[in-house]
């Protein structure tokens, strides 16, 4: 019994970790024209945003940037509903700065090499930051709804010019977790509430015959012990009536002694 139910969890355990890898390796082959087509429409502010990941520039001396989920701490997004994050954004420099746009870039958490979806970029019209102060830029985006649930890295970057010169800081660089629309009643969390039903079944079903294992065990002692009571019981029955019948005749003996005493 106990080594049908280790294969079974054993089984149990294969399945579920093929079944996860299975959900969280998206094919590296497949289009991400289309992944960034669903989110073109999200994160957009204006008709002439232009693509400003074309090209890579160095982040400027003496400015600093920080993100923010604010309505979201666990950093949990829906697929195919908006997200919004806040961008700020340290200027230690002496000159000002003009801030471009924002854009990200959705990527698998093991390669980024691997591009998942290219999130819109956001526009901002005549907005500087003086030398001495900082500033707070608001990003929305959206990933495709398309998009199977799992831990996927966020690239974000903010595009600004100092001096009409293009510059670009990193201002996040993590891990954002992506969950099925309808929340708690996705395939995968159904699928790890029947795992975690079957297996505590399964060890309420081991326990159980190792308590009747055990209560079997005890009460065949029990009925040894009382298998010799038994024969010990008859023994000592037949010591007692024997002491009992050699007492009795004595006693008669006794009085026939008697009796004849007083004839004589």
């Amino acid at each position: 019994m106990s080594v049908r139910v280790f294969f079974i969890l054993a089984l149990l355990l294969f399945t579920s970790s093929v079944l996860q890898v299975a959900r969280c390796e998206p094919d590296p082959d497949a289009e991400v024209v289309e992944s960034a087509e669903e989110g073109g429409d999200l994160g957009i502010v204006g008709e002439d945003v232009q693509d400003f990941g074309g090209g890579s520039f160095s982040p400027a001396p003496g400015v600093e940037t920080v993100c923010v989920f604010p309505k979201n701490p666990s950093k949990l997004v829906v697929a195919g509903e908006e997200s919004e994050l806040l961008v700020g954004i340290k200027n230690e420099g002496e000159s000002s700065i003009n801030v471009i746009a924002i854009q990200a870039s959705v990527h698998l958490p093991f390669d980024h090499q691997y591009l998942v979806q290219n999130l819109s970029a956001q526009a901002f019209n005549n907005a500087s930051v003086p030398s001495s102060a900082q500033a707070t830029f608001p990003y929305i985006f959206g990933v495709s709804k398309f998009l199977q649930s799992g831990a996927f890295d966020l690239v974000g970057t903010i595009v600004y010019e100092i001096d009409q010169h293009p510059y670009q800081s990193t201002f996040y660089n993590g891990t954002i977790e992506v969950s099925e629309p309808g929340g708690l009643f996705s395939v995968e969390s159904v699928f790890l509430f029947c795992l975690g039903v079957a297996l505590l079944g399964l060890l309420g079903v081991w326990i159980r015959s190792q308590i009747q294992q055990l209560s079997k065990k005890t009460k065949r002692a029990s009925k040894g012990g009382s298998w010799n009571w038994d024969n010990w019981m008859p023994q000592w029955n037949c010591i007692c009536s024997i002491s009992v019948h050699q007492i009795k005749e004595e006693e008669i003996d006794v009085h026939a002694q008697t009796v004849d005493c007083k004839r004589a």
